[in-house]
């Protein structure tokens, strides 16, 4: 990554603040995503990764704080503006649920057709499937159904799928949770060769210690609901700090 992109914020998060009840899930979270990074965000399971990531695409609301991505105000954004401020921002999430009842085809189509403003009508989307599927290395897969694909090659076309959107920005919530060792390491070097194609600036949920070595340019510990530590995977890990060391072991 240079050096100077690092100067441009995609994402800022300044002092967020998120309760369930009684339960204060996010409490003064800051960060920022520089243009062209890998950051990635660990955290006990419940301590508001994902929270904070449904906050930040205007999914969930935020009690106080402020969010903003690629230079709006989440807060001053309505509905339709979310919306086409979303078609920017590709999502990995859990699951990475593909449609069952649709090829792997109309899989990838489908965003293509809810989301007409950003490319317009599309007569044929063939080129901008196949284009997807080869960015994932699954071409061959493009008429066969979900309940055919193996859990990497369905994770492959989830992510085909957020990239037909051609998005600036990929927010990855577990991306290797549930897979061999085999299959993770090949989606990480998968989402390794996306950053580079597509240029895109992501963040990465994970409790995965070798997905966060090997795709993290930085990282940011999520502790008590707040940045707790932020740094290399190499100046985290040598930490004496007991809280910090606790994620290397």
């Amino acid at each position: 990554m240079e050096k100077e992109s690092r100067h441009t914020a995609v994402v800022t998060i300044r002092n967020l603040y998120k309760k369930f009840g009684d339960n204060a899930v996010l409490n003064g979270f800051d960060m920022d995503l520089y243009d062209g990074e890998n950051l990635v965000i660990m955290g006990k399971s419940g301590s508001g990764k994902s929270v904070m990531i449904k906050c930040l695409i205007g999914l969930e609301e935020h009690d106080s704080g402020s969010i903003q991505v690629m230079g709006k105000d989440i807060d001053d954004l309505d509905a339709d503006e979310l919306d086409e401020l979303r078609t920017e921002i590709g999502f990995l999430f859990q699951g990475s649920a593909l449609y069952d009842s649709m090829s792997v085809r109309e899989n990838l189509e489908f965003p293509l057709r809810r989301h007409t403003k950003k490319f317009g009508k599309i007569t044929d989307a063939e080129p901008l499937v196949m284009e997807a599927l080869q960015s994932v290395g699954l071409t061959k897969a493009i008429d066969l159904m979900p309940d055919e694909l193996s859990g990497g090659m369905k994770r492959r076309i989830a992510l085909a799928r957020t990239l037909i959107l051609k998005p600036k920005m990929i927010l990855y919530d577990e991306p290797t949770t549930g897979l061999d060792p085999i299959t993770s390491k090949e989606i990480v070097q998968l989402m390794q060769s996306v950053q580079e194609e597509y240029k895109t600036s992501s963040i990465i949920i994970t409790h995965d210690v070798d997905c966060a070595r090997a795709i993290g340019n930085r990282m940011i510990l999520l502790i008590d609901g707040k940045n707790y530590a932020e740094g290399s995977f190499e100046t985290l890990q040598k930490s004496t700090d007991p809280k910090i060391q606790a994620f290397f072991k």
